[in-house]
């Protein structure tokens, strides 16, 4: 097989990138834009060792799951890449999708219930990032970067979005052209618009309008008047000024011209404050179905509930009327203060909001002696990572649970918690994102119980341990010490810290064997570690 060589084959199955799947004389074969049954005549791109890439040149015959795509711009311009399946067969491969990662990246067999299907798949996202640039004729155009590339695909209406943001955009192009307001060009470092960015509150209707700019100019605030004059609903605009040569989209410094430069909108039955830099689910009505999931596998009635990668605080707040207590932890200085007004916007009174990384808000609760009986973890597409996982691991909650919107780092973490003691019990894939590739997920984990997965000989003179003792064991306890001093102690060490602290050893336990033999005392920095160690614990 080799490149423009022209091929017959079926698709078997998707991949989680959406591409159909089919084999030639072994070689596996991925082709965009393909349906599970389709039968078809390919070109071959590419040539790898074991696989290669093709494009469709002929549908020979067409899969029962196959649609018309109703989109114009839908092959080009690098958003949706199931439009062309029906929404039955999306949610099928999704499901399996999920599944897949779990079962054959991470090495794990949770209980997988039934994907969670999205209410409507048109109009549903209350966000638009649109890069600006100019056409052929040096108009202003607005639309979506092609694949690996930042060529931009116009697009008038964008049948994920609103109608409200297509109206709003376009207004934007014409009114800048007239003002003469230059895109800015990547490659030269020059011009002036960079994005627009919209954000709508589902059931609020509110819109704030964010010109992102490579540098500030009065003519961008006259941009601003005449759309906020046109569109009623945008109630504030806020220019955003990034001149860096990068790929984020937002920078750090932001003018706000109307408005207080936030939206708010109704979540769960919270209301929510959104600023443009805060988190904020881009579907609303799918996200309190994510959200039911997550509060029903978190259990938090009369628990301590930590959340971590909080953003706007719109999980911890679901969960909070039933919680005894929710910490919400961000990194994201805007999103707590975002956070926190919300907490006081909706009279809840049971929950904080801590600006810290994961290891920063461990030591924070340790010293304040808080255990969580439930973590809810929202991390980026990224995800946790090993690290942050053992971060994690370290506040020793009975359950875990995790929201993802990336199937496949979702099972590596979970494959990570498992080297720490966490079982993944349940899993359950969320369509929030419907005609794309993206899926979220919600898993439950739960700490290992021994009995799950070690047998013991217990002696009936082991069997009087103090309820102290029960708590941690000598090699938790070593362990814990060495994760946060780096310090190494013996039992020996822990026995005399013990001692002192009250608790109650049994004779000749970690004691010399000899009544002659002098001990070594615990040094004090040792003896604070593990009195650190023994408050974790709950010991002292």
């Amino acid at each position: 097989m080799k490149k423009n060589d022209i091929i017959e084959i079926e698709i078997t199955a998707l991949s989680s990138e959406c591409s159909g799947i089919g084999k030639k004389d072994g070689m596996v074969i991925f082709v965009p834009f393909s349906a599970i049954g389709d039968k078809l005549k390919v070109r071959v791109l590419k040539v790898n060792k074991t696989y290669a890439y093709a494009k469709i040149e002929e549908i020979l015959t067409p899969s029962p799951d196959r649609i018309t795509p109703d989109c114009p711009v839908y092959s080009k311009c690098g958003g949706c890449s199931l439009r062309h399946i029906s929404y039955k067969a999306e949610l099928a491969a999704k499901q399996k999708f999920v599944e897949d990662a779990f079962t054959r990246l991470g090495g794990l067999s949770p209980q997988f219930l039934p994907i969670i299907a999205n209410d409507e798949i048109y109009g549903y996202r209350n966000k638009l990032q649109m890069p600006i640039g100019t056409d052929n004729d040096g108009n202003l155009t607005a639309g979506f970067y092609a694949f690996h590339s930042h060529r931009i695909i116009p697009c008038k209406k964008c049948l994920l979005q609103p109608d409200i943001f297509s109206d709003i955009v376009n207004e934007f192009l014409k009114a800048a052209q007239e003002l003469n307001i230059s895109a800015y060009d990547e490659i030269a470092r020059k011009g002036i618009l960079r994005h627009i960015y919209l954000r709508k509150g589902h059931y609020s209707g509110e819109t704030a309008l964010c010109i992102v700019a490579a540098k500030y100019i009065p003519a961008l605030k006259e941009l601003s008047e005449k759309l906020c004059r046109k569109f009623p609903q945008i109630k504030t605009s806020v220019i955003n000024i990034n001149s860096e040569d990068t790929n984020v989209i937002l920078g750090d410094k932001e003018i706000v011209l109307q408005g207080d430069g936030i939206i708010s909108d109704t979540m769960c039955g919270n209301k929510i404050n959104i600023a443009p830099k805060a988190f904020y689910q881009v579907n609303t009505p799918s996200a309190e179905k994510l959200y039911a999931a997550a509060r029903e596998f978190a259990d938090a009635k009369s628990k301590t509930v930590l959340d971590l990668y909080c953003g706007a605080g719109t999980i911890g707040l679901s969960m909070a009327k039933e919680a005894k207590k929710v910490i919400g932890v961000e990194i994201i200085p805007e999103a707590i203060e975002n956070a926190k007004h919300n907490a006081q916007m909706n009279k809840i009174d049971n929950a904080e909001f801590i600006c810290a990384d994961a290891a920063e808000a461990s030591k924070i609760l340790l010293e304040r002696n808080l255990r969580p009986d439930v973590i809810i973890v929202d991390p980026p597409r990224k995800g946790c990572g090993k690290q942050a996982a053992e971060q994690i691991a370290a506040f020793c909650a009975p359950r875990i649970v995790m929201v993802s919107c990336n199937a496949a780092t979702a099972a590596r973490d979970c494959a990570y918690f498992k080297q720490l003691g966490y079982e993944t019990e349940k899993c359950v894939a969320v369509d929030m994102f419907s005609r794309t590739g993206h899926v979220e997920t919600v898993v439950l984990l739960s700490k290992l119980k021994s009995t799950h997965h070690i047998e013991v000989e217990l002696k009936t003179d082991e069997l009087d341990l103090t309820s102290a003792e029960s708590k941690a064991t000598y090699d938790e306890i070593k362990a814990y010490v060495k994760k946060h001093t780096g310090l190494t102690v013996s039992s020996l060490n822990i026995a005399q810290v013990k001692q002192k602290c009250g608790i109650i050893e049994r004779e000749n336990y970690n004691k010399a064997k000899s009544k002659d033999s002098r001990q070594p005392k615990c040094p004090k920095e040792k003896e604070e570690s593990i009195k650190e160690a023994l408050l974790h614990f709950k010991m002292i």
